[in-house]
């Protein structure tokens, strides 16, 4: 059993992200993991992200995405939640422009369990009540709190 706060960090949970567009919020997203993570390589990052959406949009709707790829280098699962101050097109299955993000990076050699993973934080963001309270975090610390309260534990071994 692995927490939440393991895969999340304070530093990897941010407010008003610049939106704009999915390919400047992907890059912000790959500089957030290079500038906490010096092991990581923001275009390396970068490029593994956008490969990874064009198999397919991970806008889940309801206006949340779940930015997610096997990354060399990586050797634990690694999270960050953003809140965009402005929704951006991410191609979601309900047409709905995505506001709140989860992006989980996982190891080159991800098995069954990282999947269950994934699919869990999905089932997390699924809750209307959480979401509201995401977008309505005054600040970093608070999205952070916000989301580790919401799952204290997932299930990854």
């Amino acid at each position: 059993m692995m927490r939440l706060e393991n895969i999340l960090s304070p530093a990897r949970s941010r407010m008003n992200v610049p939106g704009g567009s999915k390919k400047r919020v992907l890059e912000f997203i790959a500089a957030l993991f290079a500038a906490d993570q010096p092991d990581i390589n923001s275009d390396l990052l970068f490029d593994s992200l956008i490969a990874r959406e064009k198999l397919g949009s991970t806008g889940f709707g309801n206006g949340i995405a779940i930015p997610h790829c096997r990354l060399a280098g990586c050797t634990t699962p690694m999270g960050a939640i953003l809140h965009l101050d402005s929704p951006v097109d991410f191609n979601a299955i309900d047409g709905a422009p995505v506001d709140l993000l989860f992006v989980l990076l996982v190891p080159e050699t991800a098995t069954e369990q990282h999947l269950a993973l994934l699919r869990q934080i999905a089932a997390l963001f699924d809750n209307d009540t959480l979401r509201e309270r995401l977008r309505n975090a005054p600040d970093n610390q608070a999205l952070y709190q916000t989301a580790l309260a919401a799952a204290p534990t997932v299930e990854i071994a």
